[in-house]
């Protein structure tokens, strides 16, 4: 999920989306002429940052086979000097492109190329850089699981900034029809030259209400870095496929 993926980055490039609700993404683009829409809340607690939730939306359509359109639009009300702000949530937008069809009867996985660019906006984040990121992401399905993982490179410009790469790996188990549960690991490089590379792990639950409306969630905690990338985090989202 796009709006994962730039929240968390926002968080290793102050102020700087997966299958959702993982921040690990997946390369299943949203079929051809058809929608997959978040509104999401999210949140997390980093030193020197205040534990402040953002909502937003995100947008996907499928405008080609193989091929998604993402827009990621935070809808924050925080009062800050300006008045009305955002803390760290960019715009994102992105294009996700499946080169690669997974192979239902073999080994080979389904591969897609997923560039996106998070714009800082609001009072809180002037003179925060324009981050590009360009990942790849492989996914493969056993039965009742799935794992999917990849990972990329984050340009992060500015002074004492560094450039850094991000990865993920998630599996996931279809418990029931309706519910399905997973694990994810991910992390990222340095993003400045005073800084570390950190890792965090992290726990998901989707459900199907039908096939309109959904319910997906994640909660995420550091285990390397934890103190200034990630003490704590979340995901929830109303996911809607019309």
């Amino acid at each position: 999920m796009l709006a994962v993926v730039l929240g968390v980055s926002a968080l290793r490039a102050p102020p700087a989306v997966a299958g959702p609700p993982y921040v690990t993404d997946d390369p299943e683009p949203t079929d051809n002429g058809h929608w997959e829409n978040y509104l999401y809340v999210e949140g997390a607690r980093t030193a020197g940052q205040r534990f402040t939730p953002i909502a937003g939306i995100e947008i996907n359509y499928g405008a080609l086979e193989d091929t998604q359109l993402t827009a990621s639009v935070p809808l924050n009300t925080n009062p800050g000097p300006g008045g009305i702000g955002v803390v760290w949530a960019p715009l994102g937008m992105g294009v996700k492109y499946r080169f690669i069809e997974e192979d239902d009867d073999g080994w080979r996985p389904q591969v897609a190329f997923f560039p996106s660019i998070a714009i800082p906006i609001g009072p809180a984040n002037a003179g925060a850089p324009v981050t590009e990121l360009f990942p790849v992401w492989m996914q493969k399905s056993f039965g009742d699981w799935t794992l999917f993982g990849g990972g990329g490179y984050t340009n992060n410009p500015g002074p004492g900034n560094r450039d850094f790469a991000n990865y993920g790996i998630a599996l996931q188990n279809q418990v029931t029809k309706q519910l399905a549960l997973g694990a994810e690991i991910f992390g990222a490089g340095k993003d400045s030259i005073a800084d570390r590379p950190s890792t965090s792990v992290g726990i998901a639950a989707l459900y199907d209400f039908n096939d309109l409306w959904h319910i997906v969630g994640s909660a995420n905690t550091g285990i390397s870095n934890a103190h200034r990338s990630d003490q704590f985090s979340y995901n929830i989202a109303l996911k809607w496929t019309p």
